[in-house]
């Protein structure tokens, strides 16, 4: 036995995440509300070297964000502005169900943000001024209230986040022993040693726009797009380590009109920071709920069951 694990017939504690559970959050108010859908991705492997290392349970948006999602933000939050960038937000692409793209960096933070406070959790990022109005301005956390001390844009008790360049790289290529090429599920979703192009939506796909998120096939670790559709922000800086809050920021993934899909190509995003681009977009990341009490005693109940029918079996746990 792993000595890492310790056996125990009576109770269960719930540590790591089980493959393909996916999850959905509710967000805004009565007649404005919005789901997001989730997919966990666990900590128990990591990549030696490279992108891709992250050393807790997390979870990334299944879909691109999009317009409809985008649109009960505003309708909730008020008007999205600042002197970061241009704020000049109209959705590029009409249709509910497609990925929300002209958005700068600024504009995304205020998003997730809000996602946060509307549920009673921390901001991610850090604003200084008033909402809503012109002087309104991102600066960096402290080390005290960075995450793992390090990260300064974001605030160690966040519940969602822009995901950093190693969460959207492990969440799009990991399979748990190595990082892919390409985040296909299967070999089948390859057509001559690169991704189907009706899978995906890149490098000028015949659809010539991005399509409703969730079109194509679903991915190596349970989402949607991250090879295609539109090139997507992450929370890191391009230069590693550089946290000035102007800093040019990475995007990956691939887009209706290019064919960055691959795991090796990341690109700064240039001028995208401060004014967005009719092919760049974005998705949410988040910790882990907290299991419920009704969810623990289903749990309990579970195990009950599996004692009954299998009395020498014991459940593990492993300790960090």
């Amino acid at each position: 036995m792993n000595p890492s694990r310790v056996t125990s017939c009576a109770f269960l504690l719930i540590v790591g995440l089980p493959a393909g559970n996916t999850s959905a959050d509710t967000f805004g108010p009565v007649g404005g509300q919005f789901t997001i859908d989730f997919v966990p991705i666990s900590s128990a492997t990591n990549p030696s070297s490279g992108f891709g290392r992250v050393y807790n349970d997390y979870r990334i948006g299944t879909f691109e964000v999009t317009n409809d999602q985008w649109s009960k933000f505003e309708s909730a939050y008020g008007t999205v502005t600042g002197s970061d960038c241009s704020y000049m937000f109209s959705a590029y692409w009409p249709g509910s169900n497609v990925p929300t793209t002209e958005v700068c960096w600024f504009e995304t933070a205020q998003f997730v943000n809000w996602l946060n406070t509307s549920t009673g959790h921390q901001p991610a990022y850090n604003f200084s001024g008033t909402q809503g109005t012109s002087d309104y301005t991102m600066v960096t956390w402290t080390p005290a209230e960075a995450d793992n001390g390090t990260n300064l844009y974001r605030h160690k008790d966040a519940f969602y986040y822009l995901p950093t360049e190693d969460e959207w790289v492990k969440a799009a290529y990991w399979n748990g022993t190595s990082l892919q090429m390409y985040a296909n599920a299967s070999p089948n979703d390859l057509v001559g040693g690169v991704p189907d192009p009706t899978g995906w939506n890149y490098g000028n796909h015949a659809m010539g726009q991005p399509w409703n998120v969730g079109t194509g096939f679903q991915e190596l670790n349970g989402t949607y797009d991250m090879m295609g559709n539109v090139m997507e922000i992450m929370e890191s800086p391009y230069v590693v380590g550089n946290y000035d809050t102007h800093a040019l920021r990475v995007w990956r993934g691939g887009a209706f009109n290019q064919g960055s899909y691959a795991l090796a190509e990341r690109y700064d995003d240039d001028s995208e920071s401060f004014y967005g681009s009719y092919n760049v977009g974005f998705r949410v990341a988040s910790d882990v709920p907290e299991p419920s009490s009704f969810g623990l005693l289903a749990l309990a109940g579970s195990i009950l069951l599996k004692k009954r029918r299998h009395p020498q079996i014991c459940l593990y746990r492993r300790l960090p």
